[in-house]
């Protein structure tokens, strides 16, 4: 059985003048949002064997603020979660399914699109949370039959969509 942990990234600020989008930062609300998902993960028990991170500020930042309270596997910085489209996600988690757990921080609305193709069944709950949109800090578990290398899109079961309000 593969976990697939789809992660959008805590709040960031808007771009000042001269700040690249990439080079972003978490605001105070997105700093406390991802302690706050870390210590739910925490608490939940989902924890990634590998964690595949954006190499954008914010996602990186995201990722510091979960390291602090939850365990997040061997860690993979990659520029290609910044500018791949769904896509391109679910090709990154492939080439990775040897892992039996994955957590993915990204962005929107790659994440939104991901999580909508692979989860074919779920907590009704979790799906309808999931159907009004994935705000920062969003997190989506979602549970497939074989490896993630096999995974195939609307044959996972959405489990749980953590989203800040729930925490």
């Amino acid at each position: 059985m593969g976990k697939l942990y789809l992660l959008r990234h805590a709040k960031a600020g808007w771009a000042l003048p001269g700040v690249r989008d990439f080079d972003r930062p978490l605001d105070a609300t997105g700093i406390a949002d991802a302690e706050a998902t870390g210590a739910a993960m925490r608490a939940n028990g989902y924890v990634p064997e590998l964690t595949l991170c954006s190499n954008a500020r914010r996602a990186r930042e995201t990722l510091e603020g979960l390291a602090g309270h939850a365990d997040t596997g061997r860690v993979v910085f990659t520029d290609d979660l910044y500018s791949a489209d769904a896509a391109g996600y679910f090709d990154k988690i492939r080439e990775n399914g040897r892992h039996g757990s994955i957590l993915v921080i990204g962005h929107n609305p790659m994440m939104e699109d991901l999580a909508m193709a692979v989860s074919g069944d779920g907590d009704q709950t979790a799906l309808h949370t999931l159907q009004t949109g994935f705000p920062t800090s969003g997190l989506a578990v979602i549970r497939f039959e074989g490896e993630l290398s096999g995974a195939e899109l609307g044959h996972g079961y959405l489990e749980a969509f953590l989203t800040p309000a729930d925490l």
